[in-house]
């Protein structure tokens, strides 16, 4: 309670000082919760792309019903497939009208339904790479009553090549950031802890231990780092609630998930925290140098 009291009593002294180094941890961890929700919107769009992602097989006219049967019950058994749906012709034709209501009237007038039934494969996360897709692709060619198999090679491969580039290059900027945003915090406090230097060697001549002297700087890092980790919350979610209310296109925008937004606030404390350590231990070894 005393060295609560104590990192209290700093902030009373150098009001300024913890004021800027409040505002140079929010700002920095601004800057990573607006990348973090930018890569977390991209990764979601990519995952529901991906999600779309499926193998179609045509089936011939003189296919057997326990023929498909069958086969749906061993292709669900490999590890690669999470689900085989069967479209019947009628569901087809239907399936066609709905996406393609400029054809309808067309399709009204037809008295053959020239459209095949297919069997359609949807893979697991996980699966959803151009070899998952190729080798899904030779498991249905095997059939012999599948007449033809399709699932977009090229725009496959695409996707995976899109969410490679996507992922180093979040990794990179995400780094980046990462390292801006913790010399930024860790500047701050030195700062504030430099400019208490008299307090610390008064603190030493009377003969107070090196541990004693750092506790209330540790937590004095630690309440910096947790209300720059909350106010940088709070302009996050401002940022992202505007971003929604002005721009309609921006409506479906995802929140960052809560364990991010948890590990961002204690990450914050931590850095404070490390850096109030670092900078007291080196204020400390200049007071015994001299």
């Amino acid at each position: 309670m005393r060295h609560l009291r104590e990192a209290l009593a700093g902030f009373r002294r150098t009001p300024l000082l913890s004021t800027l180094s409040i505002s140079a941890i929010s700002l920095s961890l601004v800057i990573m919760g607006l990348f973090g929700l930018s890569a977390h919107n991209i990764g979601s769009a990519i995952s529901d792309i991906e999600r779309r992602v499926e193998v179609v097989g045509y089936l011939l006219e003189d296919m057997k019903p326990d023929q498909v049967q069958i086969a749906q019950q061993e292709l669900e058994a490999f590890p690669e497939i999470e689900e085989v749906l069967y479209v019947s012709k009628k569901e087809a034709l239907a399936n066609a009208q709905r996406d393609l209501p400029e054809f309808s009237e067309i399709y009204e007038e037809l008295r053959v339904n020239p459209l095949p039934a297919s069997l359609h494969l949807r893979l697991k996360p996980g699966f959803r790479t151009p070899e998952s897709v190729q080798i899904t692709a030779e498991h249905l060619r095997g059939y012999e009553f599948i007449e033809e198999v399709r699932f977009g090679e090229g725009w496959v491969e695409q996707l995976f090549t899109i969410r490679r580039i996507a992922g180093g290059v979040s990794a990179i900027l995400g780094g980046a950031f990462a390292v801006v945003a913790i010399l930024l915090i860790f500047t701050s406090v030195e700062i504030a802890i430099l400019a208490r230097s008299e307090e610390i060697e008064i603190m030493q001549i009377i003969g107070a231990k090196d541990r004693y002297v750092q506790f209330p700087f540790v937590i004095e890092g630690f309440i910096k780092g947790l209300m720059g980790g909350l106010i940088a919350l709070g302009l996050t979610r401002l940022t992202y609630g505007s971003f929604r209310y002005q721009f309609a296109e921006f409506d479906n925008l995802l929140w960052l998930p809560n364990n991010w937004v948890v590990g961002g606030v204690l990450t914050a404390c931590a850095i404070g925290m490390i850096s109030a350590v670092v900078s007291v231990h080196r204020e400390l070894g200049r007071a015994y140098a001299t």
